[in-house]
């Protein structure tokens, strides 16, 4: 299905964005993860519809096709009467940005009230998860965003090499911090989505984007980590990157966005006026119709002040031992030799990361080198 008629429309109350580029080698075993979620039964059991919108995004290979049989063998199966229907938006400009605002802004519901947002290369492990992120928003009312748990693949084998031990400890670091945003599943309040327009030169850190501006309410409060809530039971699996040129790349890739955040949050939005704050998607868009290289010039301006590469922007060196800090006493020691490992690996993509932005680099994507989830490991993923 390519399209959606106005009849189907009706009585939406949640809306799933799917977002694949180049995914044909694992977009169908996404979607099975996706359908066998308990979300869909207890929506229906609501009386209430829900739509799934797999955004593409300027795919060159099958991705198209693959995930166009698959919604028309779900209609043919009769998932309309049971309160669910999908489509295939295929839209030729590559790039997560531009799917996420046209998912938002031109593509899902009016009246949904919640907007799911998901990567086309995970597994939903648990049968439960949706179900129970949506529930943790409705339940919270001082959250705007929930989450579950990410789960590196590599946790489920059973042998671990010394690598793999190393990365499953940088990652226990990483969700030490209060008010995390993994940008490969989240839920968000509509209205609250709604309000916010990814930049199109913010590059490949629009989760922390996101992040900064759920947490300090459009920057008009200091950061309130509890606006991002955990939802039990809820966990979702990718692709850990164990290869040192997966990782280099990686990490330059989420330097350069993370270098975008900090010249757009800590300094230019949070100098506008609070009304053009409080309507931020709208005061963005005008500002790149008005001028599409804007954002570059901020960060040119910015990389004329950061004299060493290393201080692109706060905390780049230091936040692994703060996250460190976090941890009980036997954690630390065991995340110690990772945090270190880390520290000194990460020079090498800083040193790439301002480099590319110098020359004007923002799009910076690249299809890293993965070898699949191991069948061995699939039965232990499956959802449970």
């Amino acid at each position: 299905m390519n399209a959606k008629s106005d009849d189907s429309a009706a009585n939406i109350y949640l809306s799933i964005g799917i977002f694949a580029w180049n995914e044909e080698e694992v977009i169908a075993r996404t979607l099975e993860s996706l359908f066998e979620q308990s979300l869909f039964c207890e929506l229906k059991r609501r009386g209430v519809r829900c739509e799934v919108i797999c955004v593409l995004n300027g795919c060159t290979d099958r991705t198209p096709e693959i995930a166009s049989k698959f919604f028309e063998e779900r209609q043919n199966a009769g998932w309309e009467s049971k309160g669910v229907f999908g489509w295939v938006a295929n839209l030729p400009e590559r790039g997560k940005v531009n799917a996420w605002n046209q998912f938002v802004h031109s593509l899902s519901a009016k009246e949904s009230r919640f907007h799911f947002m998901l990567d086309a290369d995970i597994l939903i492990h648990r049968r439960e998860t949706l179900w129970n992120m949506m529930r943790a928003l409705e339940e919270d009312p001082a959250a705007s965003v929930s989450v579950d748990k990410p789960c590196k693949d590599i946790a489920f084998k059973t042998r671990k090499t010394l690598r793999e031990r190393l990365s499953l400890a940088a990652a226990r670091m990483t969700t030490s911090a209060d008010g995390q945003l993994c940008g490969q599943l989240y839920c968000i309040r509509s209205t609250v989505a709604r309000n916010i327009y990814l930049p199109k030169d913010l590059a490949a850190c629009e989760d922390g984007f996101i992040k900064m501006l759920v947490c300090t309410d459009f920057l008009t409060h200091p950061v309130a980590p509890e606006r991002i809530c955990v939802a039990e039971e809820a966990e979702h699996i990718f692709e850990a990157y164990t290869s040192l040129p997966a990782i280099l790349k990686n990490q330059k890739r989420q330097m350069i966005g993370q270098t975008i955040v900090h010249i757009l949050v800590d300094d230019y939005l949070k100098k506008l006026p609070l009304n053009q704050r409080l309507s931020l998607a709208e005061t963005l868009q005008e500002t790149e119709r008005a001028d599409p290289s804007w954002l570059k010039r901020l960060i040119g301006a910015h990389l004329r002040c950061t004299k060493f590469f290393w201080r692109l922007y706060p905390g780049l060196l230091s936040q692994r031992f703060k996250c460190l800090l976090k941890l009980s006493a036997i954690e630390r020691v065991l995340c110690f030799p990772a945090a270190v490992a880390g520290l000194l690996v990460s020079l090498v993509p800083c040193r790439m990361a301002y480099e590319a932005l110098k020359r004007g680099t923002t799009d910076y994507w690249p299809r890293a080198e993965r070898s699949g989830f191991r069948a061995e490991n699939l039965v232990a993923m499956r959802p449970k």
